[in-house]
């Protein structure tokens, strides 16, 4: 709790609101609070901004399209679960995911190293062929 002083420091409050709750009007009032100032705080050190972000701070361009891709993959049931055990396949879910790739593509093109489009190319390229076969073996137990 604040400790009161018999000394005013000039701190003012102006109900400057209309109406009360109970829908009366109000008049302008001015209370004068008495209030002791806050204790002096040093600011915190702050570090030299850096050019470049912590190396722990910035995920690698490799382990999102790893991420990614293995997230398909799961969601193909071409990965077993944490269990061991493989999931019936979510094409709909791998589609999404495989999608998200291609955004990450269009949105990367000319801003990538050549490993790095290698990379998202063969990526792609994997993951579409592996969706057609589920696709085709999901289509073929329907019949």
């Amino acid at each position: 709790m604040a400790e009161e002083n018999d000394q005013p420091t000039g701190f003012k409050v102006v109900d400057r609101r209309g109406f009360a709750a109970d829908g009366t009007r109000l008049g302008t009032e001015t209370e004068t609070v008495n209030s002791t100032p806050p204790p002096a705080s040093r600011p915190e050190p702050t570090a030299a901004p850096s050019s470049q972000p912590a190396p722990e701070a910035m995920p690698e361009f490799e382990t999102l399209v790893s991420y990614l891709s293995t997230t398909a993959m799961y969601q193909l049931s071409l990965l077993p679960g944490p269990d061991g055990e493989r999931m019936p396949p979510d094409p709909v879910n791998a589609r999404r995911t495989i999608d998200l790739l291609e955004v990450l593509q269009k949105k990367t093109r000319g801003n990538l190293t050549a490993e790095e489009m290698r990379l998202l190319d063969e990526v792609l390229y994997e993951l579409r062929a592996s969706y057609l076969e589920v696709e085709k073996r999901l289509l073929s137990k329907r019949r």
